[in-house]
């Protein structure tokens, strides 16, 4: 079995695992063959070791020459009770050549659209999925993807409105862990969501949250992960929807997001509860944008149009978030838990998180900071995330401590080691 979870921490083949995904949704219907194996490599010399994809075909992705359609299609709809068993092979053979190359899968079972009652699914053309046809929806995903030993996602940004809506993923979620009961489960909610009914999370592994592209409230990296460890005790949380490198804002607001956003949502998505891992987002790479073709801006939370994927594969956040991978393997920081109480002074932007004897800060600027904790024992220090340099920390000792300012100018990472 490749993944498991040992004392709330992901596992594979008995030894911590740190899943760092990049969000490939597109991938079944919009990618050639030898672009997904160039994209595959590329992702692997940066460190992600898994692979986020719906099933079907993202309902926004970009605009694409390729006609993979996983239904028989009639007047423009679907015909669910006909799959068209092409579409899984092709699928199928995408996922042997990323698991040959080292990919663990990440695999969402039912987008919002194809669900009704689901905030999503008043703007998809092709058709509500009638109940009756999941039965043979999941067989197939079953016979296709199983063997891959998937993460199975089973709802995409979704949210759960009504009894109708609920019994559709439930009944997924049900079918699929019958089949496949070794895999592991969650769910892909929507943003700035942290509800998951009881009757669906009785089926779950780990938990997922999106922070998402809303640029009106920062803090949702943080206050969503903290509100998920404490909801959901006892399962591993991740925030497998951060901002997107070079997404535009939400709601057709100006701006995009940087670099320095997505890595500050990242740490600070981390440190505050959602520790088994982070999701890496770039716009053109999730919609699997061509240039010259259509993207459609004014649907759902109404995105500009992205970057082509070659230019969008090459945004520098995602080296950043495979360096966040190598200091989690360095110094052992699986399971981290917050605990924001050490801070003398609240402030909700530095983030702090332990782990036995371990303690971790992230301070986004560079400022002295009290701790309620003596560190005359303890080894410190600071890794300059935008250089990557290393420094050691000067601390003032006592009843409580003071950590000396850097001579780093912004986004610096602490490592406190007790001195044994």
């Amino acid at each position: 079995m490749s993944l498991t979870i040992e004392n709330n921490i992901l596992m594979k083949n008995g030894k911590p695992f740190f899943y760092l995904a990049d969000t490939c949704w597109s991938a079944f219907t919009n990618i050639k063959d030898n672009d997904w194996d160039y994209y595959l490599d590329y992702r692997k010399s940066q460190g992600f070791n898994t692979l986020q994809i719906n099933i079907l075909p993202q309902w926004d992705a970009s605009a694409t020459d390729l006609c993979y359609e996983p239904f028989e299609v009639i007047d423009g709809k679907y015909n669910y009770k006909k799959l068209n068993l092409s579409y899984f092979e092709h699928a199928d053979k995408m996922c042997a050549r990323a698991k040959e190359k080292g990919f663990e899968l990440a695999l969402v079972i039912m987008w919002c659209n194809f669900v009704p009652d689901t905030w999503a699914s008043q703007f998809y053309s092709k058709g509500i999925m009638p109940i009756d046809c999941i039965d043979n929806y999941i067989n197939i995903i079953h016979e296709t993807f199983t063997k891959y030993e998937p993460l199975y996602i089973i709802s995409g940004d979704t949210d759960f409105n009504t009894e109708q809506c609920i019994e559709y993923y439930v009944k997924c979620a049900k079918q699929i862990k019958e089949l496949a009961p070794n895999c592991l489960y969650t769910t892909h909610i929507k943003g700035r969501y942290t509800y998951i009914p009881d009757n669906l999370y009785s089926y779950l592994d780990l938990c997922f949250y999106q922070s998402g592209h809303n640029a009106q409230n920062l803090g949702m990296p943080y206050l969503l992960a903290e509100e998920m460890a404490d909801k959901y005790k006892g399962k591993p949380v991740i925030n497998s929807e951060p901002c997107y490198e070079d997404m535009g804002y939400s709601r057709q607001m100006y701006g995009r997001w940087s670099k320095e956003d997505i890595i500050r949502a990242a740490w600070m998505s981390l440190l505050s509860g959602a520790s088994a891992g982070i999701t890496y987002g770039a716009a053109g790479i999730y919609s699997w944008h061509t240039t010259n073709k259509g993207f459609e801006a004014s649907l759902g939370e109404g995105f500009a149009t992205p970057k082509c994927w070659q230019q969008a594969l090459c945004f520098d956040g995602a080296w950043d978030y495979g360096y966040i991978k190598y200091i989690f393997e360095t110094y052992d920081l699986y399971g981290l838990k917050a605990i924001q109480e050490l801070l003398v002074k609240e402030n909700p932007e530095i983030r702090i998180a332990r782990k036995d004897d371990k303690i971790v800060l992230y301070v986004p600027h560079n400022i002295d900071i009290e701790l309620n904790l003596d560190l005359s024992n303890y080894k410190a220090i600071a890794i300059d995330l935008t250089r990557r340099y290393v420094s050691p920390l000067q601390t003032i000792n006592g009843k409580t401590s003071i950590i000396k300012m850097t001579y780093f100018n912004r986004d610096a990472l602490y490592i406190l080691e007790k001195d044994v």
